[in-house]
């Protein structure tokens, strides 16, 4: 009787608000629900690669991928996760949703769209079984109320379970499964009988929107969307609160069953663009042809790569693996156009031991170095700073790899290390980049701002990134989180001076008759990147010389031809990388594992670089030898190394740089100086010397903050003194900061008292030093302006206590020629 009144409240709703719309009209062509059972086998639409091969054939869902079971073959769980996240009150509503149809009227009435969403589990199984794909398209109150009755003349002829039975069997769940049995075979490679709790959320928050949620595209999004159903089965009374924690811990193996496919992930890849832009119903019944943009034989040859590289990683050593590495991924495109010649998510599309499902070519992973290229372009680009101003730097800047420590937001400091956990003292920009050396990239970032990298990954087509306060100074070390086929993507802007692409996999599409119904546009993308600063990535890329001193001579990102090559690791040995391209092919690898277990010591040009390499060889062989092309406003200077200025008599190394036109430097070296010395004791010569104990040495004076490196790697260090002017000013070197160094604390630094130390125990060291080579006779350490120590001999530190506030260090000395000497302040915070 309560559900008669409900629908009779709905007519009356109906026959108040819809004007003109007969109650017939709304009746007359509305199938019978006996019809539910009923269905018309459509025509197979076929993937094929660029040449006429078929990939796979999507055939009517009903004849393949769909196998119905009865409602007692599927598991409580799974019931109980449908139920709880679609319709709460499935069980004792009479198959609508009268509040929603209210809800839905009162919009109609005041002018706005009727739209999807709040279904009862009857709804959604009369509007996809009985209307027809076009009306089941629309948002309109006309449709929303056809669907209504038809869910109620369902409700009256079925009972609960087979409503419940029929909607499970038939439901969408992505990846051309219907039905929780194709489902449950597609995603987990077993029958829907044994999956346990975890599984049964994962699939049953999948319906709502299979791309969105899709485990095998965007394990995260499927895991969150995990535990919305689990909250939801809570909720429900269905599960406690520590089964849904740990069924949300529980570790997931993703499969399939396997079946006649060729490069499986690029066709699910291609198959989640068919479904956006054409729909389910013209993938089963209009015979499409879908032409796609892969290259059979390339697809093969990187199938093959991939599996031997595996298993030489893989090989055991006294029981254990080697390496701990069972996954990689690579992509291979066109630089010009985007096209994706070959996809592989995984080396075994069918191997749940690896989640091989997975399509590790679409998953989020860190990349490590793999994206420091991004950052000096950024650097090197002159445009965001004006037309008139000079970039941040050049290939030839001179950049400091020692120890550094970095304020950031969280007033934390950040000192970043090196791969091989050294520090090389000055080097160019171009060596910095070419070896990759991290400290000189937090630096470069630390002077461009993460806005514009942030905004420059964008322009390429990187979309992971988002806004620029998520991250910090790492994300230039591989901090964010990228899709290997967007960065792919992104470094064939380099490859191809400058333009954007978007990758995409097909090439055109016909019906069954023929006729065409899409077909890829080939205009190029968008210039967003300056072509010089595209050039001079790519040459330093390409450069082996310059990356020898950290990979070697004959390194694998070398190849029978120009290529330019950027590997990458994660800090926790989860992903590693390596990206490069030749003018005609842009290929990106990614290795690891699916699950984000750490790899056991396996960096970029270990694990993906021979992938990389043999690919690319195998590749373009036969294909003729393209150099680079170099673009107008280009040229080449010479300069002196380290410090990238121009060569003098004195200088003892020197390299021909590329530079953006009117950006070469225009002053002389100034770090190697030629000085009168006592031969006997070393010293400057002054009036007093004996003018035969004079002679002439070419002495180095780099940086300050360099000076403590230079002298521990044993450079020839001149003496301050020695540079003119200082004895007439008592100036010291440009760049000494008074010749003392704070080196504790570290600037930035915040440190939080904890209540239970005893105060006396709550203290840190503060440490000076000279900045260069000399004798100093006396230092005095200052706390806040106050007097700390008075220091007569190294070490020179003190023990200062920590008090609640915001404090400053300096340091003050005298050297034994009596002159004065002081450090830059430095700051910490202490909270209570």
């Amino acid at each position: 009787m309560r559900h008669r009144r409900g629908i009779g409240l709905i007519i009356l709703a109906i026959a108040a608000s819809a004007g003109g719309l007969a109650a017939r009209g709304l009746l007359a062509d509305l199938p019978s629900p006996d019809t539910l059972y009923e269905r018309q086998a459509g025509v197979s639409s076929r993937i094929l690669d660029r040449h006429g091969h078929l990939l796979y054939e999507i055939a009517d869902p009903h004849a393949g991928h769909h196998t119905p079971v009865p409602l007692e073959q599927v598991p409580p769980p799974c019931r109980q996760a449908t139920i709880a996240t679609e319709d709460a009150n499935f069980y004792a509503n009479p198959g609508v949703d009268v509040t929603g149809i209210l809800r839905a009227l009162l919009i109609n009435l005041r002018g706005g769209e009727v739209l999807a969403g709040g279904s009862t589990i009857t709804q959604q199984l009369a509007r996809n079984l009985l209307l027809d794909p076009q009306e089941r398209a629309r948002r309109s109150l006309v449709r929303k109320l056809r669907e209504s009755i038809l869910a109620w003349r369902i409700a009256r002829t079925y009972t609960k379970d087979e409503v419940l039975a029929l909607y499970l069997n038939e439901v969408y769940y992505g990846n051309l499964a219907y039905g929780i049995e194709a489902a449950a075979r597609t995603y987990f490679g077993k029958g829907v009988a044994e999956l346990g709790l975890a599984e049964c959320a994962l699939l049953a928050g999948l319906p709502q929107s299979p791309a969105l949620y899709d485990p095998l595209a965007d394990p995260q999004a499927a895991r969150e969307r995990q535990r919305v159903v689990l909250r939801l089965m809570t909720e429900q009374g269905y599960i406690t609160e520590e089964q849904a924690r740990l069924a949300a811990q529980e570790r997931l193996r993703f499969a399939a069953v396997p079946f006649p496919i060729e490069a499986p992930h690029f066709v699910m890849f291609v198959r989640a663009w068919l479904e956006r832009e054409f729909g389910l119903a013209a993938l089963y019944t209009e015979g499409l042809v879908v032409t796609t943009t892969l290259e059979l034989d390339l697809q093969h040859t990187a199938e093959r790569v991939v599996r031997r590289h595996l298993t030489r990683l893989s090989r055991a050593v006294e029981g254990s693996p080697l390496h701990d590495v069972n996954n990689a991924a690579l992509v291979a495109l066109d630089p010009h156009s985007g096209q994706v010649l070959a996809m592989v998510g995984s080396p075994d599309y069918f191997d749940p031991t690896i989640d091989g499902a997975v399509n590790g070519a679409l998953a989020l992973r860190q990349p490590g170095s793999a994206i420091k290229p991004l950052t000096y372009a950024a650097a090197f680009d002159p445009r965001p700073r004006g037309a008139e101003t000079a970039p941040l730097l050049t290939p030839a800047s001179v950049l400091l790899d020692v120890r550094t420590s970095f304020p950031t937001r969280e007033g934390t400091p950040y000192v970043p290390l090196n791969y091989d956990h050294r520090f090389h003292g000055p080097v160019s920009a171009r060596e910095a980049l070419a070896c990759s050396y991290n400290v000189p990239a937090v630096r470069v970032l630390q002077e461009v701002g993460v806005d514009r990298l942030v905004a420059l990954a964008g322009d390429l087509g990187l979309s992971t990134f988002g806004a620029g306060e998520r991250f910090g100074l790492a994300l230039t070390l591989g901090g964010g989180e990228v899709r290997l086929l967007e960065l792919t993507g992104a470094y064939s802007a380099f490859a191809n001076g400058g333009r954007r692409v978007d990758p995409y996999g097909v090439l055109e599409v016909r019906d069954g008759a023929g006729r065409l119904r899409y077909r890829a546009r080939s205009d190029p993308g968008p210039l967003v990147l300056d072509p010089r600063v595209a050039f001079l990535i790519t040459h330093i890329l390409s450069d082996n010389e310059a990356r020898t001193p950290a990979f070697g001579p004959h390194s694998l990102l070398s190849l029978s031809r120009p290529a330019a090559a950027k590997t990458g690791t994660s800090s926790d040995w989860r992903d590693n990388w390596t990206v490069g391209y030749t003018p005609q092919l842009v290929v990106g690898v990614w290795a690891g594992n699916a699950d984000g277990r750490p790899m056991v010591q396996v960096s970029g040009v270990e694990g993906a670089g021979p992938i990389w390499h043999d690919f690319m060889e195998a590749a373009l062989r036969g294909r003729r030898l393209l150099p680079f092309p170099e673009p107008p406003g280009l040229e080449r200077v010479r300069v002196c190394v380290p410090s990238g200025l121009l060569p003098t008599p004195y200088c003892p190394r020197t390299r021909l740089e590329l530079f953006i036109a009117g950006t070469a430097p225009t002053r002389p070296d100034d770090w190697y100086r030629p000085v009168r010395v006592d031969a006997v004791t070393g010293a400057p010569a002054g009036p007093e010397t004996d003018p035969a104990q004079v002679v002439e040495r070419v002495y180095v004076f780099p940086p300050a903050e360099a000076w403590e490196w230079a002298r521990e790697n044993g450079w020839p260090l001149g003496p301050v003194s020695a540079l003119p002017g200082s004895e007439a000013t008592g100036d010291r070197h440009p760049a000494a900061e008074g010749g003392l160094v704070i080196v504790s604390p570290d600037p930035g630094t915040v440190y939080r008292l904890s209540p239970t130390v005893p105060a006396a125990y709550q203290s840190i060291r503060v440490v000076a030093r000279p900045a260069e080579k000399m004798t100093v006779m006396e230092v005095t350490l200052y706390a806040d302006g106050e007097p700390l120590a008075v220091l007569d001999a190294p070490p020179f530190e003190a023990i200062w206590q920590l008090v609640p506030g915001e404090h400053i260090f300096l340091a003050r000395g005298v050297d034994s020629e009596g002159r004065s000497l002081r450090s830059a302040p430095v700051s910490i915070h202490v909270l209570p």
